[in-house]
This record gives structure tokens, C-alpha cells and sequence, in this order.
């Protein structure tokens, strides 16, 4: 059964080159931290985007993560995805774990429709036979017809998105992540892009939400963890943690 544990996580970027580059790479990588001198790293500066992450995730959680920009929500579902490891404590994670934070991974703009279903399958974790099933449903939703048979850069933009919309949401994850920026193209298409999300989510064991919408958090999850300054400073119910962070937001704004 799908479970998580991380246990007093912690997760630092090290800076290095000039303060141009340190500006930069602040802003980029991880602008909610805090900057320190790391021993472990040899005395270089560091920014502390993770500090002391302690969650227990088990079979039917819902969470959702908020708080402001750079509060270490997107660093969170990057750790929980496997993309980054911690620097201290632990992070067991149990299941098979699928991310959407980019609805076409491996992309390759020659390939055809088909090729690229293929391709972007295999980068969510499908093997070959499960995208061979899956596929007749991908082409079905895409409503992409001939098209697919043609290579992708000849798409819009919105073609690109109904392709790799279908593809995404096409997978079994037990450990689902979810980025509330997900796009789903004009409004007929995501009206049934809603429908397929939530079916997708309905048959998720653990799903992390991370989302500045209120009413998502509400509808999608039963817990929900406010992350500030790279900590959890509030977990639990969703309404009371929303009301926390809507509190610190206005001391924040009291306080200029």
C-alpha cells in the first residue's frame, strides 16, 4: 500500500560564483529559503530551501500544500517526486509515484503524435505494453485524428496541449502530484479535461496537491500543510490551515 514518511528533511542548494550568479540562482532555485554556510558543503553558501519536514502521508490523504511564492511548495513535490534527494533526514516513499508537472516530458518536436505517445508514456513509468493498451483511449480523448500521424511541430498550441493532456492523465500512479497549473486548452476541452482529472485522481491511493486556489484545496483534499520559509508551519484540517495562512498574509501586509 502506498505511504509516505519524511523525517525531519532538510534540502540545501549550494551557490557558487559570483554575487551576480548568487542573485540569479537565488531567484531561480529557491527564493523562500534562508542562506547559511554549509560545513558539509565546505564553507560555501548555501540557501536552505527545506528546513525540518516532518509528514506522514498513508493510503486515501489528499493534501493539499499552500502558501505564498517560494514557500518551498514546488521544492517539496520535488522531493516527494524523487527528482531531488534530501540533504539531511529521510524521505521513505512508497509507490509508484507520477508527476504532472509537465504534460509532455521527452518531447522531441519531429516525432509524430504516435511517437510521441509513445516516447512521453515511457517518461511517466508505462511500459510498453500498458501504453499499447492505453493509446486507443489517448487518440479517442485527444480527439486529434489524422493528425497524430504527423510530426508535432506542425501543431498549435493547443493541439500540443490536448495531446499531452490525454497522455498524462492516462496513467495508474498510486502516489499522484499534481501541479495546479496543469492546462487543458479552450473551454469544450476543459470541461472534459475536469471530468478526467478527477477520475484520474479518484483512482490515486495518495494524491499532493500544490495550489494558491482555495477553492481547489477545499474540493480535491481532506489535510492540507502550509509551508513558509521552507517549514510546515501548519498542518492538518483544510479549512483551519486556509484561515492560518490567510492570518499570516494579513500580518504580513499589517507589518509594511
Amino acid at each position: 500500500m502506498a505511504h509516505i514518511s519524511l523525517e525531519d528533511v532538510a534540502l540545501d542548494f549550494p551557490i557558487y560564483g559570483s554575487q551576480r550568479s548568487f542573485r540569479h540562482e537565488l531567484v531561480k532555485r529557491a527564493t523562500g529559503g534562508f542562506i547559511r554556510r554549509s560545513k558539509e558543503s565546505g564553507g560555501h553558501v548555501v540557501v536552505r530551501a527545506l528546513d525540518s519536514i516532518n509528514l506522514e502521508i498513508g493510503h486515501g490523504d489528499r493534501i493539499g500544500l499552500i502558501g505564498h511564492n517560494g514557500a518551498g511548495k514546488t521544492t517539496l513535490l520535488k522531493v516527494l517526486a524523487r527528482i531531488y534527494h534530501p540533504t539531511e533526514g529521510s524521505a521513505v516513499i512508497n509507490g509508484r509515484v507520477s508527476t504532472l508537472f509537465n504534460i509532455l516530458p521527452g518531447l522531441d518536436m519531429d516525432d509524430t503524435g504516435y511517437e510521441t505517445i509513445r516516447t512521453c508514456g515511457m517518461f511517466l513509468g508505462m511500459s510498453s505494453t500498458e501504453i499499447d493498451r492505453k493509446t486507443p483511449e489517448i487518440v479517442a480523448f485527444s480527439e486529434l485524428g489524422d493528425f497524430l500521424g504527423l510530426p508535432v511541430r506542425t501543431y498549435s498550441s493547443g493541439m500540443m496541449v490536448r495531446l499531452g493532456f490525454a497522455i498524462a492523465t492516462s496513467i495508474d500512479p498510486e502516489i499522484l502530484i499534481l501541479d495546479e497549473g496543469l492546462g487543458a486548452g479552450d473551454a469544450r476541452f476543459a470541461e472534459r479535461a475536469k471530468q478526467r482529472v478527477d477520475d484520474l485522481v479518484e483512482r490515486t491511493s495518495i494524491l499532493i496537491l500544490a495550489s494558491h486556489s482555495d477553492a481547489l484545496i477545499q474540493s480535491m483534499c481532506n489535510r492540507a500543510a502550509l509551508l513558509h520559509g521552507g517549514r510546515i508551519i501548519a498542518l492538518g484540517d483544510v479549512d483551519e490551515v486556509i484561515e492560518r495562512y490567510h492570518h499570516l498574509n494579513s500580518e504580513a501586509a499589517a507589518a509594511q
